[in-house]
């Protein structure tokens, strides 16, 4: 970045040949929000939060959640671009509230409905070091006992060692990391994301031999993939069902139904042929596939026909 210029992901600058973050370890550009159980979370068909697995060490009863809370920690900016973006307003940045870690932390100690914190946005890795120091406070400073598990929903792209912390965070408390693999083939990634995906796809990886085989009966680890009309078909799910098949035929993956949005509003709802065969071709590869978004196929019809 030459003086005065803006990194990529929004978050950062440079100003006197320094680079200047609008986060520290201490504050982030974010928007929170309590998200009753069962959430909407992509990974709520195999978690603690959505089934109980793991009770009582990582769930507070046998089965659903429900009324308990997620606290939704929604990060402005991201390390990609992507095209169909859900979740676009992240880039607004005069629209973030400064928000410290000691306020997050204070409204979940006196909470003790909130058995999650899940870190999405956007996406985590440009603030990361917020995300880890706040998290860690938390886990330090509940009671003995209490559960609060340490989620994560990002794109994957973020510094291995910080990863590798991140990662570690969701094992010791009974949480997970998802990871959206939006492409396997590398023009593709980059058509959609404008980054290619080597690190996303290494670090995933990463987190499946550090704590995969540690912790089976509660996966700490999970993939997503949507949909995306003529760019991500049964092809390019095989492809990626087969490099997570590589590592373990049992870690989950799910397929989301796309809607359009942002660059790719003019796009369709994902069409329903495909969503099957997307699904009966990852599940030629793996064990544990779902497809999340099921309603969206009933709107396709009833509005965009």
């Amino acid at each position: 970045m030459a003086n005065g210029e803006v990194g990529y992901c929004g978050i950062r600058s440079a100003q006197d040949g320094r680079i200047k973050s609008a986060s520290t370890t201490s504050h982030a550009l974010l928007h929170y929000y309590l998200d009753p159980h069962v959430t909407n979370c992509c990974n709520a068909y195999f978690c603690p939060a959505g089934t109980g697995c793991g009770y009582p060490r990582y769930a507070v009863r046998p089965g659903p959640e429900v009324g308990y809370y997620n606290l939704a920690l929604f990060f402005y900016g991201c390390s990609f671009n992507c095209l169909f973006c859900q979740n676009w307003n992240h880039k607004v940045l005069s629209e973030a509230k400064v928000v410290s870690a000691r306020e997050i932390v204070d409204l979940t100690l006196g909470n003790s409905r909130i058995t999650c914190w899940c870190w999405f946005g956007g996406s985590a890795e440009p603030q990361l070091p917020f995300a880890l120091n706040s998290s860690r406070m938390v886990l330090e400073e509940c009671d003995k006992g209490r559960v609060v598990r340490i989620c994560w929903e990002w794109n994957g792209d973020g510094n291995p060692a910080l990863v590798k912390r991140a990662a570690s965070l969701s094992f010791e408390s009974g949480g997970n990391v998802k990871f959206d693999l939006k492409a396997f083939n590398e023009p593709i990634h980059i058509a959609l994301t404008s980054m290619n995906n080597d690190r996303v796809l290494r670090n995933f990886e990463l987190v499946y031999r550090e704590f995969y085989e540690a912790r089976r009966d509660v996966p700490v680890l999970g993939a997503t993939t949507l949909l995306v009309p003529h760019y991500v078909s049964e092809e390019e799910v095989s492809a990626i069902a087969r490099f997570i098949a590589s590592l373990d035929e049992t870690i989950p993956y799910n397929l989301l139904i796309f809607h359009p949005d942002f660059y790719m509003n003019d796009l369709p709802v994902t069409p329903e042929k495909q969503v099957w065969r997307c699904y009966q071709e990852a599940r030629k590869h793996l064990k544990n596939v779902n497809v999340s978004n099921l309603h969206l196929l009933g709107w396709s019809k009833t509005c965009l026909s």
